[in-house]
């Protein structure tokens, strides 16, 4: 067989099943070729319609941010939402070089905002006049711009038209020189362009470019696949009218590789369909338009990939979009589960305020600081019966750390039942607020039946370790399929964990980082707390 028909040959092959960590066999074609896409809310995702028989829950925090875990629910779901920080906005446009005729721009198109272990900085890297900006800070909330040489005496570090673009800071990389990434489109149906940096300030040369495509393209890495995303916006107009059931108007496409260079070519086919809106997303009455997806951010977090949702909500004639940012959760990268459609980073209804129009997710989605996640975005303040965005700035919001769901009960009490579970920790760590009640667990063994049971505990507590009436941990059950079944009284249950040490390290990828984690996971626990400075603002 020649060369070039043995390299087709294996292109049209399948891939080979993969099982990832959580349990989830992905199918042979992968990508799927079959995405629901359009104005009904997809099905329930493969792996919630068809669990695995046995769960491994070694690879981070385990959330309830749906029934994959659950097998019998006697509590009530919540979901929660970000606190909006009171001093927003963190950073605004205040040099010279960062306005133009009209307004001033210093807000993140995604972009990116991390924390950087090596030099134990919070970075944010941000779209304004000259190009792309570049910020630190110490503790997340004070925001410093240094005078680089990229443009001697400015924070640019990125000179030249550009729409949106992603910052990574990608701490599997064994070259230093490729350690930051950057990729930007410099307009619609422009090719996008890919750069390396050892220190995310100086870019060189284009690594790589794409076939011409449209604007507010990101990316991401999902480490549970060792793949790099391509999140590609693209149209699909159907009949063109709003009001047909085939118009989609502004979705997602998939594009997925090892090497994210490699990525960066691709085939019509490779491209895959992948998300959209859908009439679930509330539509404003004010505009009378069907929402559309305008960009999907995403990260890993503990044991769950976290999409955050960009949804266009339609354009005034007088003034800008409102667009604002939903969340939605994935355990096998490219099916969402979108349980919460509220706005989770909200567009205020008030003219004058900050983010009043088109509010935009940053890349990496938050950060873990000590006991919270901190996500920054960007808010356009709009004009005056015009079309503009007006002032363009960046704000902050926290949340709990894996604060997003939590299951409760009231003075009648309640219990939740896991589906089997099997781990090689020995202690079992809850984020719990169960001080106005108490909350107990037991675990159940394959037959079922009690096997150990808790201490009581009424606690408020993000990292909090499981004591048990008969034995000193779970060693006795290492490798073991078993339940868990929580009893909780005026509780709350955010998350549960077991992990190898007594610190409370649970081995989940930690989002954009944070002061006191020394690489993609949490390898520290409780160790955290002792170098997290960063005031409490919340």
């Amino acid at each position: 067989m020649r060369r070039r028909d043995f390299l087709a040959a294996a292109l049209a092959c399948p891939a080979a099943a993969q099982t990832l960590p959580n349990g989830i066999r992905l199918p042979d074609v992968w990508p799927p070729r079959d995405a629901h896409m359009g104005s009904e809310p997809p099905p329930l995702p493969p792996y919630l319609a068809k669990p695995p028989a046995v769960i491994p829950i070694d690879g981070g925090r385990q959330l309830f941010v749906d029934d994959f875990l659950i097998a019998e629910n006697g509590l009530r779901r919540t979901f929660h939402q970000p606190v909006p920080y009171e001093g927003n906005p963190v950073l605004k446009a205040d040099r010279p070089w960062e306005f133009d005729e009209v307004a001033g721009q210093a807000m993140p198109f995604s972009d990116g905002v991390w924390f950087d272990p090596a030099d134990g900085l919070f970075k944010m890297w941000y779209r304004s006049q000259p190009g792309t900006c570049y910020a630190t800070s110490a503790n997340g909330v004070d925001w410093e711009k240094p005078s680089l040489d990229v443009r001697p005496g400015t924070n640019v570090v990125h000179e030249g038209h550009r729409d949106s673009s992603a910052v990574w800071l990608d701490q599997f990389e064994t070259d230093p020189k490729k350690r930051y990434k950057f990729l930007y489109s410099s307009g619609h149906m422009r090719p996008l362009h890919l750069h390396h940096s050892p220190d995310g300030i100086h870019w060189g040369e284009p690594a790589a470019k794409s076939v011409p495509w449209s604007d507010r393209t990101t990316f991401f890495y999902n480490p549970f696949r060792r793949v790099w995303v391509l999140s590609l916006r693209d149209h699909d107009w159907g009949p063109r009218q709003p009001d047909k059931p085939g118009y989609l108007g502004r979705m997602r496409r998939y594009r997925e590789h090892a090497d994210l260079t490699a990525a960066m070519e691709w085939r019509d086919s490779e491209a895959v369909p992948w998300v959209t809106a859908d009439r679930l997303d509330a539509q404003r009455i004010d505009i009378n338009a069907r929402p559309q997806l305008y960009n999907l951010d995403a990260v890993a977090y503990e044991s769950v990939m976290l999409g955050l949702f960009t949804i266009w909500r339609g354009q005034y004639f007088d003034s800008e979009k409102p667009n604002d940012v939903t969340v939605g959760f994935s355990r096998d990268g490219f099916h969402w589960h979108r349980p919460d459609r509220r706005p989770f980073l909200p567009v205020s209804r008030r003219f004058g305020d900050w983010n009043f129009a088109n509010v935009q997710s940053a890349g990496g989605c938050c950060l873990v600081v000590g006991d919270r996640l901190y996500f920054y975005m960007s808010g356009r303040g709009g004009a005056k019966s015009v079309r503009r965005s007006g002032e363009m700035s960046t704000g902050l919001a926290t949340l709990r750390r894996d604060g997003f769901v939590s299951m409760e009960a009231g003075a009648a009490g309640g219990t939740l039942t896991t589906r089997p579970v099997r781990f090689s920790g020995r202690h079992l760590f809850l984020n719990t607020d169960s001080l106005a009640g108490d909350l107990r667990v037991e675990l159940l063994g394959e037959d079922g039946k009690p096997r150990a049971a808790s201490v009581p505990l009424s606690v408020d507590n993000t990292l909090q370790r499981v004591a048990w009436q008969d034995a000193p941990d779970l060693a006795p059950f290492t490798g073991k399929p078993v339940r868990f079944r929580f009893h909780l009284r005026h509780a709350r249950l955010y998350a549960f964990w077991v992990s190898a040490d007594e610190t409370g390290a649970s081995k989940g990828f930690v989002a954009a980082g944070g002061p006191g984690f020394h690489g993609p996971a949490d390898t520290v626990g409780s160790d955290l707390y002792r170098f997290c400075c960063t005031p409490r603002i919340w």
